[in-house]
């Protein structure tokens, strides 16, 4: 075996290891950080933050006696409030005895705390995910922009087309004699888009200077590669961003939607796909992957996909968005990912959908490697992204999760008194068996789906 050929892979596992503890290590820091802010406001100590678990690394103790450690295993983390046996908050029964004599003492621990102290601090993790995710959403919006309204065109594209008389600034008015509405109105953009006719070469109606005229262009939606997904047919044959696919099987395709029916209609068989990169021809061989995709009306509809995302023939020129557009924008992203993963949910459970696109720990660390090969900007999009679905699965209703304790607080507030020791520690068990239960699940997901 020649082992300097096995550097390269194992270059690659580093990375995508490097890549994996680092977007968890941001998402569980603020995430532990929102309950121990808030626990600290509201008069709750915290004993530890740790970021990690196992042997500790390093430590040190703050002027509030919180001792903040940093733990060798970089796969999660915790924050241990006074009076917690463990780090998943299980009652320290002795240590809650011995507070009981000093009423100030009692206050400041976790179980000892008002209900709504209790509440408001575990409710903060999974809060402070959504926040986090809400801000990467709008800094991204306000570092790139949004597209201009109408569509108007910022730089041409590196394209294998000669003759387009567009220019940067141009003012989109219609393709191929298809009016381009506002984007204002999605589904009218979007049916626009649809409309053009299927040619390599189409008339646009564009305003320039002031003035209306009519100049030649490429097809809007040509087969250039904008985005390549993890895990895909596309990345694991070596497509990037910027590639423009001119054949497929020997037959020469232009439009996006071509290329899109050729996959559709391929039954999974190999494709050969010839690439246009930078001037040079090269070919791909790649099989294309069924790929369930949600739909406007909440369902699934399983379709062959490669894993790329297309755009138009040029970039599109942006606008700086205000401060509150922005977050808006953030708030409607983050939104959105909540109902794709709820609705994903649903229809797996009820088995529309196939329980492989729940990915585990390997599924993630390769997606993160995969981003953040693809830049900072990805990658960080990625964080947002990862983020939502944390602060989400922290607050489903399972014991040992933030939601499962959220509703032993509602069972407090309607009896006027929490769960018996007994029935928590039976509930706490149940609750971590259904976790690792999920984790092994993901995991073998991981391993063995296609």
């Amino acid at each position: 075996m020649d082992i300097f050929a096995l550097i390269p892979q194992f270059s690659g596992l580093i990375w995508t290891l490097l890549a994996f503890v680092i977007a968890l290590s941001v998402i569980v820091a603020v995430h532990e950080y929102g309950h121990y802010i808030v626990g600290r406001w509201s008069g709750i100590h915290a004993d530890v933050f740790s970021l990690g678990f196992g042997p500790v690394l390093f430590s040190r103790t703050d002027k509030h006696g919180t001792v903040w450690q940093l733990a060798a295993l970089p796969f999660g983390g915790y924050v241990k409030f006074a009076g917690d046996a463990n780090a998943a908050s299980g009652k320290d029964t002795a240590a809650m005895e011995q507070a009981q004599a000093d009423p100030a003492r009692l206050r400041s621990t976790m179980h000892g705390a008002p209900l709504w102290a209790r509440t408001a601090t575990v409710a903060a993790g999974p809060a402070f995910n959504f926040i986090m995710s809400i801000l990467i959403f709008a800094a991204v919006a306000l570092s790139v922009g949004v597209a201009k309204d109408p569509l108007t065109v910022g730089e041409m594209r590196a394209l294998p087309y000669e003759g387009s008389q567009l220019e940067p600034g141009d003012e989109i008015i219609s393709v191929g004699g298809v009016t381009i509405p506002p984007a204002l109105d999605e589904t009218a953009y979007s049916d626009a888009f649809a409309a053009v006719p299927v040619a390599e070469s189409l008339e646009y109606q564009v305003r320039r200077d002031g003035q209306t005229i009519t100049v030649q262009g490429p097809y809007l939606m040509p087969t250039l590669i904008k985005q390549v997904m993890p895990q895909s047919a596309a990345f694991e044959a070596g497509l990037i961003g910027g590639d423009v696919i001119t054949a497929v099987d020997g037959t020469p395709i232009f439009a996006f939607k071509q290329l899109k029916e050729k996959v559709e209609s391929s039954e999974g068989a190999p494709l050969l796909l010839t690439v246009w990169r930078d001037g040079e021809t090269l070919e791909f061989t790649m099989r294309p992957k069924v790929t369930d995709e949600p739909q406007p009306d909440g369902t699934f509809k399983s379709q062959m996909r490669i894993g790329i995302v297309g755009g138009t023939a040029f970039d599109t020129a942006t606008t700086t968005p205000g401060i509150f557009e922005a977050l808006w924008g953030g708030v409607e992203n983050t939104g959105r990912i909540i109902q794709g993963s709820l609705s994903g949910l649903k229809h797996m459970i009820v088995g529309n959908i196939s329980t492989c696109n729940l990915s585990g720990p390997v599924g993630i660390a390769q997606t993160s490697g995969a981003m953040a090969s693809q830049g900072a900007q990805s990658f960080i999009y990625f964080i947002a992204v990862l983020s939502t679905a944390v602060g989400l699965l922290n607050l489903f209703p399972v014991p040992a999760l933030d939601g499962g304790h959220l509703v032993f607080y509602a069972y407090e507030a309607v009896t006027g008194k929490p769960p018996s020791d007994g029935a928590l520690r039976i509930l706490m068990t149940i609750g971590l068996t259904m976790v690792l239960g999920l984790m092994v699940f993901a995991l073998g997901n991981d391993l063995f789906c296609p």
